[in-house]
């Protein structure tokens, strides 16, 4: 097993007139994250000729407006979705704590859904074709993702079911620590860095492949390859990471959302089923276009 590295969580912290100020590498991953996206789509407007025959063309400009509405729909759409998908009880008794995003709890998916409501509302302003926008905003996503990822690592969050694996890392925390039938310290998957590793890094380089290759000429590949991926890598880490706390119970040992016989899947996996089918789709459908 390999222990859990001695990283604070915040970077730094600063009191003024007795208010603690706190800077934290989560938040860092989501401005880095951002940054980052609006480098990779300013790089691939002004290296590829073809968006200029768009009407109107996507330009850097454009792609700063679009970073506006790209942070109020990860944000809206990340907490929200978490309300809804995961702990909707304990919100519905505690509305006022919705707002308390500094205490936790962002959902994927939902962010996914806040950034295609944003995304559409964009276009359909600005008179933008939606999915070569949609391409290239997959294009820009995963070090996000990877960021995020690692993030969540250093705060010793979402860590992955109990494992004998040399890689197994035992996480801070006496409810990380503690597994049924195991004396001692319980080592558990470090299931962060399996979806930075997919999530982020392997799906960003699958994604510029296939950009330099033509991709991004077929309007909807890109897309339909980040949806699908990105659902087949959070469907796959699934099995070695631990669900939310809510979800466990007596009868469900395992955290399952759903169950059909003895066959269960988490509320992650259940949100990721829709992600890959849809994501076919987009592929299909942008491979039967004709190039620009």
């Amino acid at each position: 097993m390999i222990e859990f590295p001695n990283i604070s969580p915040e970077i730094f912290s600063i009191s003024l007139g007795g208010i603690e100020f706190d800077l934290r590498w989560y938040a860092v991953s989501y401005i880095l994250g951002f940054v980052i996206a609006f480098y990779i789509m300013k790089f691939f407007i002004n290296r590829n000729h073809y968006w200029k025959y768009y009407s109107p063309p996507m330009d850097v400009d454009l792609t700063e407006d679009l970073l506006t509405y790209l942070i109020l729909g990860v944000i809206l759409g990340g907490r929200m979705g978490y309300v809804l998908f995961y702990n909707l009880d304990f919100y519905i008794l505690n509305p006022i704590d919705i707002f308390r995003i500094w205490d936790g709890g962002m959902s994927f998916h939902g962010g996914f859904l806040g950034v295609v409501f944003a995304l559409s509302y964009f276009c359909l302003k600005n008179g933008i074709q939606i999915m070569p926008a949609a391409d290239l905003l997959a294009l820009a996503s995963p070090p996000g993702l990877l960021l995020g990822r690692l993030a969540n690592f250093i705060n010793g969050e979402l860590w992955g079911r109990p494992t004998d694996m040399p890689w197994g890392v035992v996480f801070p925390g006496e409810f990380a620590q503690i597994c049924p039938g195991i004396v001692g310290p319980c080592a558990r998957h470090p299931s962060q860095l399996y979806e930075a590793g997919l999530e982020g890094l392997l799906l960003f380089i699958v994604l510029g492949f296939l950009a330099y290759f033509g991709g991004l000429k077929k309007s909807g590949v890109i897309a339909g390859t980040f949806i699908a991926g990105y659902g087949l890598a959070r469907f796959f880490v699934e099995y070695y990471r631990v669900p939310d706390p809510q979800f466990f119970s007596d009868v469900n040992p395992y955290g399952f959302a759903y169950t059909f016989g003895q066959l269960g899947v988490t509320m992650g996996q259940t949100l990721s089923l829709p992600m890959i089918l849809i994501g076919v789709i987009f592929i299909l459908y942008g491979s039967r276009r004709r190039p620009y």
